[in-house]
């Protein structure tokens, strides 16, 4: 996800999300950490959904 994504989602300015970087390090990294802890979240679900078909699969074949 870009700046300019993270900030619309916020609904800021990428001068925002840049001052915050410069000016409040420690809200910068909160909310990149926000974003990257979403984005893994959403693997996981992918690879949990991926994982359960392939073990529905093999029990289907076990039948």
């Amino acid at each position: 996800m870009t700046q300019r994504d993270m900030a619309g989602y916020l609904g800021v300015t990428t001068v925002t999300m840049r001052n915050w970087r410069r000016d409040k390090p420690h809200l910068y990294e909160i909310v990149i950490k926000g974003f990257a802890y979403d984005e893994a979240v959403k693997v996981a679900k992918e690879n949990y959904e991926k994982l359960k078909q392939v073990s529905q699969s093999i029990e289907e074949k076990k039948q």
